[in-house]
């Protein structure tokens, strides 16, 4: 089984609503009640991620839409990634460089 009970539990909220018995409005509450969680990552966990996808701080900054210098603060535990970045950092951390190519 592939599904998360979750993804389960989603699939039957859409059912529900097209079935005329959910509202649209709680169907979009209990979407964004399904998002994943944004992790946030360490220094060191940063790095790792960057060079277990084997990209220099230069590329990594660029499939983030950063600048290196930033790459190398959050490396170093300077600044940390937020908003958009951090959300760009978890899909790399879970899917590689790939899915933002």
């Amino acid at each position: 089984m592939d599904k998360s009970i979750l993804d389960m539990v989603h699939d039957s909220a859409k059912d529900l609503r097209a079935a005329g018995v959910m509202k649209e409005t709680t169907l979009r509450e209990f979407d964004v009640l399904c998002l994943p969680p944004v992790k946030e990552y360490s220094a060191v966990q940063i790095k790792g991620i960057r060079t277990r996808v084997k990209a220099s701080q230069g590329v990594f900054a660029a499939y983030l839409n950063t600048s290196k210098s930033t790459i190398q603060k959050w490396e170093q535990g300077v600044k940390k990634p937020n908003g958009p970045s951090l959300k760009l950092l978890n899909l790399v951390a879970e899917k590689g460089l790939e899915v933002l190519a």
